[in-house]
């Protein structure tokens, strides 16, 4: 039984929490909502942090870290390494791909992956933002199929690179 009732916050670095809020709420049009900052961890480490949150329609939110005096390395990511999706209604797919391309946001998209369509940016962290929507004709996967593929995947993966 799954006790866990949403996603209430996933919070990240950034590197200048003005820059932040612009592509967030003017690009994305979310809504900051919350900002403080902190003086003093509850551990009782000090610290100069600037929090911020930005709120989705579900009520959820992604939030920053600025934390200009302690090095974090700030990468492009590549999108299998981490990228952050949210979901948006079909029609605001092009909206969006439009505004990102006229505004010249790094933009990738519509891509079809079949269950989804989705488009792609690259916020000013580096870190790439996945606008999706699903499609409604995907059939939801069974259990058994599930365990089949990570079955095949287990049997047929490339050598770990970790191992």
């Amino acid at each position: 039984m799954i006790k866990i009732k949403k996603l209430h916050h996933s919070a990240y670095r950034c590197k200048n929490s003005e820059q932040t809020r612009r592509f967030y709420v003017d690009f994305l049009n979310l809504q900051l909502t919350k900002a403080f900052i902190i003086k003093v961890t509850k551990s009782g480490r000090k610290t100069n942090v600037l929090h911020t949150f930005y709120t989705l329609k579900d009520g959820s939110s992604i939030a920053f870290f600025e934390d200009p005096s302690t090095f974090f390395e700030f990468k492009d990511q590549r999108d299998f390494d981490l990228h952050i999706a949210f979901e948006v209604d079909p029609r605001d797919l092009s909206f969006f791909f439009h505004k990102g391309k006229s505004l010249g946001v790094e933009t990738r998209g519509i891509i079809d992956h079949g269950f989804i369509k989705s488009i792609y940016f690259r916020d000013p962290n580096g870190y790439v933002i996945e606008l999706s929507s699903p499609v409604s004709r995907v059939k939801k996967q069974t259990e058994a199929q599930i365990n089949k593929i990570f079955s095949d995947w287990k049997n047929t993966k490339p050598k770990n690179f970790y191992s």
